[in-house]
């Protein structure tokens, strides 16, 4: 009687193992794209950080997407000079700096100047590398923001050792 009993449980195992093996496979494939998704998302904030931390005493826009992109780790950066730093005046009345006042030298009113608001936004697009997570969610957008008070204006065509760029003192 032993033996036969042996004889017909040998292929459960075999089925069972088969049958949990994909959904084991599975999430441990999700939680493997988990951590690249928050590894990329860190290497992506701390970018806008070290970009935001250049804007802040020069006002290059190319410097500071060169420096956001050697900083970020583990993604490519999809911004460009012209929209990853903005500058807004500091107006304590309001909380969201959005609303405030541009200092884009568009007139002598909105100058750069200290203490205008360097905001800095980094994007990148991330995608599960797991075949059939990647098809459901899909290329995923992050966004990270760094805001800092501008320490230095630079360039400034006031001062003949600061007129260009180049000529700034605090270089990466």
């Amino acid at each position: 009687m032993t033996p036969l009993l042996r004889r017909k449980s040998r292929g459960q195992a075999i089925a069972e193992f088969a049958l949990v093996i994909p959904a084991f496979l599975l999430i441990l494939m999700g939680i493997f794209d988990a951590g690249r998704a928050i590894f990329v998302y860190n290497g992506l904030t701390n970018a806008a950080r070290e970009a935001a931390r250049l804007a802040i005493v020069t006002q290059d826009g190319n410097l500071i997407v060169e420096r956001a992109q050697a900083m970020a780790f583990g993604v490519t950066i999809s911004t460009t000079p012209a929209d990853v730093v903005a500058y807004y005046r500091q107006n304590p009345d309001i909380g969201d700096v959005e609303n405030n006042e541009p200092c884009d030298n568009s007139d002598a009113e909105h100058v750069i100047a200290v203490g205008c608001i360097a905001v800095v936004e980094t994007d990148a697009t991330w995608q599960a590398i797991t075949p059939i997570v990647g098809n459901i969610l899909g290329p995923i957008s992050l966004t990270a923001r760094s805001e800092l008070p501008i320490e230095f204006v630079c360039p400034n065509p006031d001062i003949a050792g600061y007129a260009t760029s180049n000529l700034c003192p605090k270089q990466p």
